[in-house]
């Protein structure tokens, strides 16, 4: 019988559209107030004229976009903040990859140790962790130290992209780790054995087989990463000394340095555009993947 022939058909989806809408009313109330009124506030602020000393002027002018847009130093800004990010998440990808496929192959008390040693990190603050990183990179570092000891010069890992790469890289596998496991429910070891049995080498089966049915969580653990990496400060900060300029760090230093609101204004509603391009191609991917 048809959807449409059944007379209590209607009924059924109206009230299924109503529960939905009930269970969804309060988180949509919630990201109302927690997000859409301040991404509102700080739009019309990237609108507003900035004075001297934090002050905002009453009229309303297009000045902060048009000198962000045009001016090479935010448009290096941008391209660096996505560059950076972009070699992150694909270095957290490359690490994390391995580990998460072999917690999905194991099993029993081994599994349950290996999870807790993957979401024990996450229970430690950032900072704390980036301090940790200045003990190993730092010039006096244990790396450092490690190298001298065999007789190699020193290298610079801090103050520069390479120490904001490897702490970010490390800081977000977690997560990474924690997205591709939710998505390596399609993974079937018996699809895998049958490739094998058809005579594919291992590496042609990972390449045919395991990625692309571990797709859905390699799109998500990348979004995640990416959207972390671009907004990450504190790391950035302290590994980058000042010296690797980022947007977040950026948005900071005009909010709080230079008291320029409505260009910090301006600045973080290029990082919410951002955050939307990074989601439309996670969706092409989801699509592509099917």
């Amino acid at each position: 019988m048809s959807a449409t022939s059944d007379p209590d058909a209607g009924s059924r989806r109206r009230s299924a559209y109503g529960l939905a809408f009930a269970l969804l009313a309060p988180i949509a109330l919630v990201n109302g107030f927690a997000f859409l009124v301040p991404m509102l506030d700080l739009l019309v602020l990237s609108f507003r004229e900035a004075l001297s000393g934090g002050g905002l002027g009453e009229a309303y002018t297009f000045a902060n976009w048009t000198s962000t847009l045009t001016d090479v130093f935010y448009l290096e800004l941008v391209w660096e903040s996505v560059s950076t990010s972009f070699t992150i998440t694909v270095l957290t990808l490359l690490c994390s990859y391995p580990i998460a496929l072999y917690l999905h192959r194991s099993s029993g008390r081994w599994r349950t140790v290996l999870l807790v040693l993957v979401i024990s990190p996450l229970l430690t603050s950032a900072v704390v962790r980036t301090y940790g990183w200045i003990a190993i990179l730092a010039e006096d570092g244990l790396i450092n130290n490690v190298l001298a000891s065999v007789g190699i010069g020193s290298l610079r890992l801090m103050f520069n992209k390479i120490g904001v790469t490897i702490g970010l890289t490390e800081i977000l596998m977690p997560y990474m780790i924690l997205a591709l496991m939710a998505g390596f429910g399609r993974l079937d070891p018996r699809v895998e054995e049958a490739a094998e049995t058809l005579g594919a080498s291992p590496i042609r089966v990972l390449w045919r087989v395991v990625i692309p049915l571990t797709m859905p969580g390699i799109a998500l653990g990348c979004l995640l990463c990416f959207v972390l990496a671009v907004s990450s400060f504190i790391t950035p900060k302290l590994l980058g000394g000042g010296r690797v300029f980022l947007l977040a760090t950026e948005i900071y230093d005009q909010a709080i340095v230079t008291l320029n609101w409505p260009l910090a204004a301006t600045l973080s509603m290029i990082v919410l555009a951002i955050f939307g391009t990074a989601l439309v191609v996670y969706s092409r991917l989801l699509r592509t993947a099917g």
